[in-house]
């Protein structure tokens, strides 16, 4: 059943804004004032107190305006199921995305929050503390930081084209990993691994990227900022499984599927898709 929203987009977004901006208030102070302390969920995976804290506000803040919304955040994520975030509106957060950059002192981190409704994102923030910039999207209506328009940068093929990638922290498909490293670093200009999934997207919205792609991604890592990224033009794709250890989001569906995610502007889209999807 399609659900007919019972509210403002623009008044959805003007909450992801502040949630946004109250999530990252607190991941600056708690980076300045050295209180940060690390733990790891699974091995090179960290988790930190500025994680819980920054999702725990965000939470608070969006239910106070929408009590009856899903929320599917990342450090409590295991409280929703896949199947109910297809159904009605979803509220999907990444508290600090890009948390290993965050614990050693990078700038390269996004708060990520995106509106979904039966599966379909409306609406989208990805805010970077440390760099004083609020990407922000409404499905159908264009793409913009901090207030201004952005689009894709025009690419004519993949060798004027700067790329970004980002690795697995389970590395049993290492092999994989680098042979497509390798055949794409063979075809484009340059290479990037930035370490923030959201911000990597963002970029490509706005031409610092041309295009980024990664394995064993989740809902919270896409949804926003795939959603800025079309709005500023670019094609979004999955490129083919080659590790059971990929498959990870496909009971998400919709625009929530995060499996071997692909963003790039349209001129190199094709070409990266084909090297992407080259078998060994």
């Amino acid at each position: 059943m399609k659900h007919t929203p019972p509210f403002s987009l623009d008044d959805v977004l003007r909450t992801a804004v502040g949630a946004a901006e109250r999530g990252a208030a607190i991941a600056r102070e708690q980076r300045e004032t050295l209180s940060v302390e690390v733990s790891f969920k699974a091995a090179r995976n960290l988790v930190t107190t500025a994680d819980l804290a920054c999702e725990r506000a965000i939470i608070d803040f969006i239910q106070e305006r929408y009590p009856g919304h899903t929320i599917l955040a990342e450090e409590s994520s295991a409280l929703v199921t896949p199947e109910r975030c297809q159904q009605g509106p979803v509220w999907v957060i990444d508290p600090i995305d890009g948390t290993t950059n965050y614990a050693h002192g990078h700038y390269q981190v996004g708060v990520s929050i995106a509106f979904a409704v039966d599966g379909t994102v409306l609406a989208g923030v990805v805010a970077a503390p440390f760099l004083g910039e609020v990407f922000t999207a409404i499905k159908g209506r264009g793409a913009y930081c901090n207030g201004r328009p952005i689009r894709v940068r025009e690419v004519a093929a993949i060798d004027d084209a700067l790329i970004a990638t980002g690795f697995p922290y389970k590395r049993e498909n290492l092999k994989n990993i680098c042979s497509r490293v390798e055949r794409v670093l063979g075809q484009c200009r340059d290479l990037r691994r930035i370490g923030a999934a959201s911000l990597d997207i963002s970029w490509v919205a706005c031409g610092r990227l041309d295009g980024f792609y990664e394995e064993t991604l989740m809902p919270w890592d896409i949804a926003a900022a795939g959603l800025i990224a079309r709005e500023a033009g670019a094609q979004v794709g999955h490129f083919s499984y080659d590790c059971d250890s990929q498959r990870l989001t496909a009971t998400y569906g919709g625009d929530l599927y995060a499996d071997n995610f692909v963003v790039a502007a349209p001129g190199c889209f094709e070409t990266l898709m084909g090297l992407l999807d080259q078998a060994d």
